[in-house]
């Protein structure tokens, strides 16, 4: 069994298999600490100049050890685009996010803010083509599929149909007939417990070439990810961070980022 078919989370199965539905929504909340950042040496930074903005610039950041070192700066920020509704509050390391504010959703073309954990690389080269790799990595196949239905086991995972003996989605994406988009690309740790209906399937990956925005996933170009390839170190703990600009500002002291 390999790395795609992801062990499904035991939280909102109920007797027939499915995620309940009827699962009560996550109490909104905003942690006034993440110490997953202190224990952080490779950050991605993602930032637009509002909620609703499509547009982004990131910045790879790298420190040399866990803790309250100075953080450096690796390479010059990029541009890349967001959800064509700008973000919402995601499910992650920083909890849920702050009332009144707003959230993301399955469906809403919003991409979730906030900081999360990165799962695994993917992408149509072979495993063989990436052998720099320090991050764990599965090639996108003919049977590769991202699921959506917030009624599956597999809801907000990423799998291989042709190891699942008994599917249980009605809609998916097919990863290989995405394309160019899916060359390479990062699989985020959003709403990670499966919480039906709060957002599935959020990437990093390669942008449009006429960068629009996308359905939730954060992207940019082929180049710079590449670049992010290149860098990930799973070992060095990295965490994606995507906010409006002036919600960093707010949150910087607090949750002690760079």
């Amino acid at each position: 069994m390999t790395l795609l078919v992801l062990i499904f989370q035991c939280l909102g199965i109920n007797e027939t298999g499915y995620a309940s539905s009827s699962r009560p929504e996550p109490r909104v909340s905003l942690h006034r600490s993440v110490p997953e950042i202190q224990s952080c040496r490779q950050l991605i930074v993602v930032t637009t100049k509002s909620w609703n903005d499509v547009n982004a610039t990131v910045q790879f950041l790298e420190r040399a050890q866990a803790g309250d070192t100075p953080w450096r700066k690796v390479g010059k920020q990029f541009p890349a685009v967001i959800g064509k509704h700008g973000f919402g509050w995601g499910i992650g390391l920083h909890g849920t996010g702050e009332p009144g504010m707003p959230t993301k959703k399955e469906g809403d073309q919003k991409s979730p803010a906030g900081v999360f954990k990165l799962f695994s690389l993917f992408g149509t080269a072979s495993p063989g083509q990436v052998r720099f790799l320090r991050f764990p990595y599965e090639p996108i196949g003919s049977s590769t599929e991202a699921i959506d239905d917030p009624r599956s086991r597999y809801y907000n995972r990423v799998v291989d149909r042709a190891e699942i003996k008994h599917s249980d989605w009605s809609t998916s994406e097919s990863m290989l007939a995405v394309g160019s988009r899916y060359r390479f690309g990062v699989m985020v740790e959003h709403n990670w417990s499966q919480i039906p209906g709060f957002g599935s399937c959020i990437f990093f990956h390669v942008w449009n070439l006429d960068r629009t925005g996308t359905a939730g996933c954060t992207a940019a170009s082929l180049r710079n990810l590449e670049r992010l390839l290149h860098w990930l170190d799973a070992d060095k703990n990295p965490l994606i961070i995507q906010l409006p600009s002036a919600e960093y500002a707010r949150l910087k002291q607090l949750w002690k980022l760079p």
